[in-house]
């Protein structure tokens, strides 16, 4: 166990927090001031906070297993909501809403039955944080585009075709996490074993200890 893995107040911790609070600002100047190049500014602000988080985590000694779950936890919280108020204003889609929202109800579902059971929790997988990042470039991109004009079309029309491959590596990382939750599942049904203890059940949970790392990647639920 790495030093200071089970501390709350770290600074990867403060910006992942950070990140929602940057989140009901973005809400407010989108929905509320009718200010889409200014939230969309923020939204690629609160991006850059998911990847200065992990890389202070990795590079200074700040991991934590709260920030394993808090990381990908608010990631989704912020792509669900940052989707939701861009099809609020119109710029969003329809079928990259569809896309984005089918996927990420699958993979909050299948979360919810891996806690319910007590399974071991699975851990972000490259490809999904590189999915998620994509999604999250893609979707400022959009709200900025939303203005007239041909520089707005232009942005518009960049984002919708870099929407496509993030949508495919998201989609990809959750067809990966499906052998990694039945290894979890059937961990959780027969239980630690003696000689290795909760520690073998995680090894033989899928995760993301064979993956190569990805910025601002912590672990935690799917990603």
């Amino acid at each position: 166990m790495k030093a200071g893995n089970g501390r709350v107040l770290t600074v990867p911790n403060a910006l992942t927090l950070l990140r929602l609070v940057l989140l009901v600002v973005f809400a407010v100047l989108v929905l509320g001031e009718n200010a889409p190049v200014a939230g969309a500014a923020l939204l690629g602000v609160a991006g850059v906070t998911d990847f200065l988080d992990g890389y202070v985590a990795r590079h200074f000694d700040q991991e934590s297993e709260l920030g394993k779950i808090l990381d990908p936890t608010v990631d989704r919280i912020l792509l669900i909501t940052a989707v939701a108020v861009i099809v609020a204003s119109g710029a969003l889609p329809v079928w990259i809403t569809v896309l984005v929202l089918a996927r990420e109800a699958v993979v909050a579902g299948a979360a919810l039955v891996l806690a319910a059971r007590r399974a071991e929790r699975i851990d972000v997988i490259f490809i999904g944080k590189a999915g998620t990042f994509g999604l999250m470039v893609c979707l400022p991109l959009l709200l900025a585009g939303s203005r007239t004009g041909a520089l707005a079309h232009g942005v518009r029309l960049a984002a919708e075709i870099g929407a496509v491959p993030s949508l495919a590596l998201a989609y990809a990382a959750a067809a990966a996490y499906v052998p990694a939750a039945r290894r979890a599942l059937a961990g959780a049904r027969r239980g630690p074993s003696p000689a290795t203890g909760v520690a073998g059940a995680a090894s033989g949970a899928g995760g993301a200890g064979d993956e190569a790392p990805v910025p601002g990647a912590r672990g935690g639920v799917p990603g």
